[in-house]
Formats: C-alpha cells, sequence, structure tokens
C-alpha cells in the first residue's frame, strides 16, 4: 500500500528525530510511518508479537526502526536507520539519531545530515541532560528547522492536561533560547501528542480540544525548504576514498556549497593534492555536475588513492578549502555540554568537524559565559559554560570561517568515548 503522495521527483529532504532516550523517538517514527500509509498494519502486529515475546509490550512501532537484533534486545537504538516517506510536499528521508549516548557520534554525523529536527520531549519527564545535549547539538550542527513534540500527554498522570503541556513547552522554550533557537522561538511549533495512541502525530486528536496547531505531519510538511549554496565557491568534504579497478581512485562526500563539475580542476586540502575531476557518479548513474546535498563520487586524473584521505575537502584553485596548519590557530565559540572534571589550557580533546576528525589543543580561554554572566579570561570551564577559545589543531585541519560557509564551521568535541561540547569556528588566524 504505498502511500498517495509518493513520488520520488518531489524536493527531497533530511529529517532527524532527537531528544532523551525513552522519550519516544522511534515510537514516534514508526507511528507516522503506520498512520501515512508507509508500512502496513501487519508489520506492526509481526512486530508487536516479537515484542511482546521478549517483555517489551508496546515497542511494536519502535521496532520498525530497530532492525537490528541486538537493538531489539535492549530496546535502544544503535545504528542510523535510514527510513524514507512522503509528505504533500517533500520527499523526506529520517536519519533516527540514537538518543543512547554511546551512540552521540552517530547523532553528529546524523544531525549534520538533517535540515530539519523533530525534538522530543516527554511531558511527565521534561527537559533531561540528552534533550538539552540534542538541542545544542541540533544547533551547532546546522538544523535550520526544528518541531518541539511533547510526547507522552496519555500518560497517567499527565492525562492530556493543558497545565503539564504549557510547563513542558515553558521548560523546553528556555533550552531552546539558550541553544541559540531564541529568535526562532514564535515559529516552532510545540506539539501536545501520544506517539503511541497516534494522538497528533497524524490524525488529528480529540484529547486536546485546547489546542490548535499543526500535528507533527503537517508541521514536517510547512517545513520550509533550505536554500541550496548553489553560488558560493564548492565545498565538498570527503567521506572515503575508493580504489575502482578500469577507474582509478574514487573519492567520494556530499556536496556542501557550490557545483561539481567535469572536466575542472579540483583541489584537496589539507593533503594539497589536485587533478582533474574525470566524472561524477550519483546513485549509479553517470552525470556532468552535482549540486549541494548531493552524495558523488567521483574520478580524479592523475591521483593515487593515498594522496588524500577522509577529512579532506576538496575545492576550485580559485577559492581553495582553507585550513589550519599544526602551528597556526582559530577562534571558536563553544558550548560545553557534558563533561566529567573542569577543562582549562592544555586540554586536547579531538573535534569533529564535517568527516574531520583531529586532536586539537586549547591555548586560550578567551571569554567565559554562564548563568552568572561574563568572564574575561577564565582559569577553567565546567559543564554548562559557553567560552570563546584560541585552539590549535595538532595536525592539520580543514574548517572554514562561520561568516563565510557556516556549513563547514561546526564541530562537536568528543572525549572518553562521549561529545563533551559542541561549537562554531569564528576566525581563522593563518601565520
Amino acid at each position: 500500500m504505498p502511500s498517495q503522495w509518493e513520488d520520488k521527483n518531489k524536493p527531497h529532504r533530511n529529517i532527524v528525530f532527537v531528544g532523551h532516550v525513552d522519550h519516544g523517538k522511534s515510537t514516534t517514527v514508526g507511528r507516522l510511518l503506520l498512520d501515512t500509509g508507509h508500512i502496513e498494519e501487519h508489520v506492526i502486529e509481526k512486530n508487536e508479537k516479537l515484542a511482546a515475546e521478549s517483555g517489551k509490550a508496546g515497542f511494536g512501532l519502535a521496532y520498525v526502526m530497530d532492525g537490528l537484533k541486538e537493538e531489539r534486545e535492549r530496546g535502544i537504538t544503535i545504528d542510523v536507520a535510514h527510513k524514507e516517506f512522503f509528505t504533500p510536499k517533500y520527499y523526506w528521508t529520517v536519519i533516527d539519531a540514537p538518543g543512547h549516548r554511546d551512540f552521540v557520534k552517530n547523532m553528529i554525523t546524523g544531525a549534520s545530515q538533517a535540515d530539519t529536527a523533530v525534538l522530543l520531549c516527554a511531558a511527565n519527564d521534561g527537559v533531561n541532560a540528552q534533550t538539552k545535549e540534542h538541542a545544542f547539538l541540533a544547533k551547532v550542527l546546522g538544523v535550520k528547522e526544528l518541531i518541539v513534540h511533547v510526547n507522552k500527554m496519555d500518560i497517567s498522570g499527565v492525562d492530556w492536561s493543558e497545565d503539564k503541556y504549557k510547563a513542558a513547552c515553558k521548560e523546553v522554550s528556555d533550552l531552546l533560547k539558550m541553544a541559540g533557537f531564541g529568535s526562532q522561538l514564535e515559529n516552532i511549533p510545540m506539539i501536545p501528542a501520544s506517539s503511541l495512541k497516534g494522538d497528533n502525530v497524524y490524525k488529528k486528536s480529540d484529547n486536546t480540544p485546547w489546542y490548535n496547531g499543526p500535528t507533527l505531519f503537517e508541521a514536517i510538511d510547512a517545513a520550509a525548504m533550505p536554500s541550496k549554496p548553489v553560488d558560493k565557491p564548492l565545498r565538498l568534504p570527503i567521506q572515503d576514498v575508493y580504489k575502482i579497478s578500469g577507474i582509478g581512485t574514487v573519492p567520494v562526500g556530499k556536496i556542501e556549497t557550490g557545483t561539481l563539475n567535469v572536466g575542472k580542476n579540483i583541489i584537496f586540502n589539507p593533503s594539497q593534492k589536485s587533478g582533474e575531476v574525470k566524472s561524477i557518479e550519483m546513485h549509479h548513474t553517470m552525470v556532468d555536475k552535482a549540486e549541494p546535498g548531493d552524495n558523488v563520487g567521483f574520478n580524479v586524473r592523475g591521483l593515487a588513492s593515498d594522496d588524500i584521505r577522509r577529512g579532506d575537502v576538496a575545492g576550485y584553485s580559485d577559492s581553495q578549502p582553507t585550513f589550519v596548519r599544526h602551528d597556526e590557530h582559530f577562534v571558536g565559540q563553544i558550548q560545553l555540554m557534558d563533561i566529567p572534571k573542569a577543562v582549562s589550557v592544555g586540554y586536547t580533546p579531538v573535534f569533529h568537524s564535517h568527516t574531520a576528525q583531529v586532536a586539537v589543543k586549547f591555548m586560550e580561554l578567551l571569554e567565559k559565559t554562564n548563568k552568572s554572566g561574563k568572564e574575561a579570561n577564565p582559569s577553567f570551564l565546567k559543564t554548562g559554560d559557553a567560552c570563546l577559545i584560541r585552539f590549535q589543531p595538532t595536525k592539520p585541519l580543514a574548517i572554514e570561517q562561520m561568516d563565510k560557509f557556516p556549513e563547514l564551521s561546526r564541530f562537536a568535541i568528543r572525549d572518553m568515548g562521549k561529545t563533551v561540547a559542541a561549537g562554531v569556528c569564528l576566525k581563522i588566524e593563518k601565520k
């Protein structure tokens, strides 16, 4: 039973579902796909039987997204599962971002591909540590459109209370102001819902006579299309480099800005290798050019597969991708989300910027901001602080300034297996 809106020629968008573990991300996606006719009832019934057998009754919807056996047993989402659905205006790919903290790195690559995010917040539980972390990540990683899904309104103790809904909205609004979504607040829909029962996901609910906003489905379809930065210079972060017999070296990546054309000379930084683009392939089809948002593989004449690597950024020589050498600095603004102890100058965690992963050293703490106000040249930082910092990479790192290429200015900071901060590069200080 295909959905009545199915048309692969519609504008394609990516959407990510974020929020605290157990606030219903997988159930929400499962419900959305079921009620819009993208998956059939019997699939849910089969999953529900599986779920009940393993003592997880009520997880049938969630299992639609959680295909992996290990996930079923643990009842949490591990893989970033790709699922597609259609709304009247768009063709969407769901990037199901895991909420579990071991998997925040997936969340980083997940959110960086999404232009729209649904932030889940359970009405009975409110804003949790991960709700915060994901709101900050969504902002830093450039999610343009945000929808808030106030889930579990049906739960005993909440019982569809408008006051409980308003309290959750206030809590989320305060968080979003902190995370930098303040200027957008009046345009962010906050939907009182029960994904388990289907209220206000696709079908309007009779339980919320006091709410006259959109359902989740309507809010997703109403998300404004982000503009494609085609007029900017080319920036193409490399995800992988393949050696394909009969063709040669084939770098693969997603175009962030500009246009990739066959026949043009391209340069990869920080590797500083260049060559002519011989062919471009997209979805197993040869094309002459590709635009922002396109995932491409392309062959470059005279390039050996070990000349370049993941983390390089490709561009044209008239506007080469910027990179910071190991003896140069850049200034960035970060938000600390979850750091076990205080950190100060000398701290050298791993920065994840587009496809690059490089250890970067905190050289100088310039200005700290937190609840108590601003402080110049603080001696240390802890969870919840925002700070302007001068950084030095331990090896060359391709990164751009926020004012020139916001798409390549963002980074997440990871240490000891988790995301401790997220940030943005404001100024590159070349020698």
